[in-house]
């Protein structure tokens, strides 16, 4: 319940900001997810004229392998021509990894759509499973209370000295 309360928050809280502060905020998550090896490895595009891609993240020094990420902070659902859109801009790039995240959700088109993909790997994330993901990774959260419950460490007791 309080975990339902603090994404509903969440996603409000990302809608009163502009595009561009949501396209910085997936990078910084899938930062805090270690998806990249270093601070430069994410790449933010240019706002405008970014071809459909948001963001690129480094998998490895090299570039061999590369992440294409798009941002979406829409109230209405994505559709199967958005997906469509997304998969074109990722192999126009040469990649062969998508990574498309809303603040919503997607139709069940765009959902299967995605799944019979065999050229490119496109990964869609809504907005539950986005906020979710925030509050894991303590993106745009702080710890309030912390518990800690004891038990008996029987190792402890076992040994023989």
């Amino acid at each position: 319940m309080i975990s339902a309360r603090l994404s509903d928050e969440l996603l409000e809280m990302i809608l009163s900001k502009e595009p561009v502060f949501f396209e910085r905020l997936v990078l910084d998550l899938l930062n805090k997810m270690g998806y990249a090896f270093d601070d430069q490895s994410v790449i933010a595009t240019s706002y405008v004229g970014d071809e459909g891609i948001d963001g690129i993240i480094k998998e490895d020094k090299f570039g061999f392998n590369s992440i294409y990420v798009q941002a979406k902070r829409w109230n209405w659902t994505v559709g199967r021509p958005e997906i469509q859109k997304f998969l074109g801009a990722v192999a126009g790039q040469g990649g062969n990894k998508g990574l498309f995240i809303t603040t919503s959700s997607f139709t069940r088109e765009a959902i299967e759509y995605a799944k019979k993909q065999l050229q490119v790997k496109l990964i869609l994330v809504d907005g539950s499973m986005l906020t979710k993901l925030m509050i894991e990774y303590n993106l745009g959260v702080s710890v309030e209370n912390t518990y800690e419950i004891k038990r008996i460490d029987m190792d402890y007791f076992d040994d023989e000295i």
